[in-house]
């Protein structure tokens, strides 16, 4: 079944029929473009006009679906009407067909009808001047151009203005959509970046709580679970100052907390006695020297990770933090005794790896955490090296 033709635009409807009513009123009047004398008359019926101005206006209809076609039509419709008596309103409609054409049709017949109505202007206005010896036949060009050239050079240009809103509004809303992914990435990189936050400054507290209470609730020891009970309470009450400069970070000043200073490697030794009070025996080899502030941020989470998967998961023995600064880079390494088939201590949500390694690529660095075979079940290794050219050393 062919496809069913589209509708006609109501407005070319409208044109249509009154284009139509226009030129039978002149007829009507006995309003003529020609006279009975002219040699063009060939058809020189007083009705006569009344076949192309019908025909022009029956392809008004197809100005937008089929212009075109349209265009063929009345160009054959004005054929007939410059062998009659002719009618004013059958050449402005055929104008209009032109410019129809040009602003709607393809963009092959956009580029090529201005391009032959302006040869067919040349040359209906030089060869009849040639032929005719007389100044007189530039006359018939001008007719040319203003019923074809004039109104397809204006489609022309109305369509490349057309064309040039359209490209503009794509692109406006191509930037506006780009400016929304790169909002999106914004938001999700902050998420990120503070979901390691909060990881890094709270687990490490919760782990040594979840480990000691372990020991307190199995061991019948008052001893025992006086000092479990100890280094909850601690670990409690510095996770809840975490917790707090945390909140004091995401709001935005006007809260009472003050944002938290950022970790540095200073503190180091701190973090190392900390490890050492939740029961971990830590050697630390701290080499490093001045470093921009996001390697030394970086570096410090790091290593705090590290020493709270050593807490859950170490078999006993030395956990060894060494950092060393060597080819324009910091290497950081923990290494902890590890059995395969220990159970962990405490629970574990297995960000921690992937947040150790988020951070050393968003520095260009590269991360590797994995066993190491050796005597006794071997050692788990975490190795990370976070170039220096950060910016200015902190």
């Amino acid at each position: 079944m062919p496809p069913a033709l589209p509708r006609p635009h109501r407005d070319d409807l409208r044109i249509a029929l009154g284009g139509l009513f226009g030129g039978v009123l002149l007829w009507a009047l006995g309003i003529h473009s020609r006279v009975p004398s002219d040699p063009l008359v060939q058809w020189p019926a007083s009705w006569a006009p009344l076949l192309p101005l019908m025909a022009t206006a029956a392809c008004e209809p197809l100005r937008r679906t089929r212009p075109r076609a349209g265009l063929l039509a009345g160009t054959l419709a004005l054929t007939l009407d410059t062998v009659t008596l002719g009618n004013v309103v059958t050449i402005v409609m055929y104008t209009d067909l032109m410019y129809a054409a040009v602003l709607y049709g393809s963009p092959s017949s956009a580029r090529r009808i201005p391009w032959i109505t302006g040869m067919l202007t040349v040359l209906g206005g030089l060869v009849p001047a040639a032929l005719w010896r007389n100044s007189q036949g530039l006359l018939i060009g001008v007719g040319v151009g203003v019923v074809a050239f004039a109104p397809a050079a204006t489609g022309w240009v109305v369509r490349n203005h057309r064309d040039a809103a359209e490209t503009a509004r794509l692109r406006a809303e191509q930037t506006a959509l780009l400016a929304e992914l790169d909002r999106a990435q914004a938001v999700t990189a902050e998420r990120a970046r503070m979901a390691r936050e909060l990881h890094d400054m709270v687990a490490n507290h919760l782990s040594a709580i979840a480990i000691h209470s372990t020991a307190a609730l199995s061991l019948d020891d008052p001893q025992t679970s006086r000092d479990a009970l100890a280094v909850i309470r601690e670990n409690s009450v510095e996770g809840l100052a975490e917790m707090r400069r945390l909140i004091g970070i995401l709001r935005d000043g006007s809260g009472d907390e003050e944002p938290a200073a950022t970790p540095t490697l200073d503190g180091l030794a701190a973090l190392v006695k900390g490890a050492r009070a939740n029961g971990l025996e830590v050697l630390l080899e701290d080499g490093h020297g001045r470093v921009p502030a996001p390697v030394e941020l970086a570096a410090y989470r790091i290593v705090q990770e590290s020493l709270t998967n050593a807490l859950k998961h170490a078999a006993d023995g030395e956990v060894r933090v060494t950092l060393r600064q060597d080819d324009g880079s910091l290497h950081i390494g923990v290494s902890s005794p590890y059995r395969p088939g220990d159970s962990p201590r405490a629970p574990g949500s297995g960000s921690g790896l992937a947040g150790m390694r988020e951070r050393a690529a968003l520095l260009g660095g590269s991360f590797e955490a994995g066993p190491e075979p050796g005597p006794g079940g071997g050692r788990w290794a975490v190795r990370a090296a976070l170039p220096l050219d950060q910016g200015d050393p902190a």
